[in-house]
């Protein structure tokens, strides 16, 4: 029972080391270390238009490889990583980046959650103060019938004889 507990934890381990290898071949690695290191970077940041919410590191996808190879391509030319990424979005717009750039067509898309976040702290906020001002008044205080209601209620009561006065089911 120990030994397959230790083979379980073993094969565990080396499922979680093969699921962080990255898809870049080796076909593409640059030889200089250092734009390499470039190049992952960025690759990290642009989206894989098919996969759509991987970067063009981690995606598989044959435009992905595409993608990653023109970045090399670019680095390996001289560009600086702004260069880089400002050719990509001209040739595939912003949604390229998975984080977006802070622009004014992207403004809703920054401010939107934190707006949501503060609105909805103020809607729990504004309900907890209500309901502190509802307990300090008494739980619902009881309603108060006209004389014309009760009258009513004293007749319906007296022709029903399932219901007794005082039966908690009334």
């Amino acid at each position: 029972m120990r030994f397959l507990r230790i083979v379980l934890f073993v094969l565990l381990g080396w499922v979680s080391l093969v699921t962080s290898a990255r898809a870049v071949q080796p076909d593409e690695i640059m030889p200089d270390a250092a734009k390499e290191a470039r190049a992952r970077d960025l690759s990290r940041e642009l989206r894989c238009m098919v996969c759509q919410n991987q970067s063009i590191d981690d995606s598989e996808a044959p435009l992905a490889r595409d993608l990653r190879l023109l970045v090399r391509e670019r680095i390996a030319a001289g560009d600086s990583d702004n260069q880089v990424i400002d050719f990509l979005v001209a040739r595939y717009g912003e949604f390229v980046l998975l984080k977006p750039r802070f622009n004014p067509h992207t403004l809703l898309l920054w401010l939107l959650p934190p707006l949501a976040l503060a609105g909805g702290g103020v809607a729990l906020w504004a309900y907890a103060k209500r309901r502190a001002k509802s307990a300090q008044q008494g739980k619902n205080p009881p309603l108060k019938l006209t004389a014309e209601e009760e009258a009513r209620l004293e007749r319906l009561l007296a022709t029903d004889p399932s219901v007794r006065p005082g039966d908690p089911r009334s």
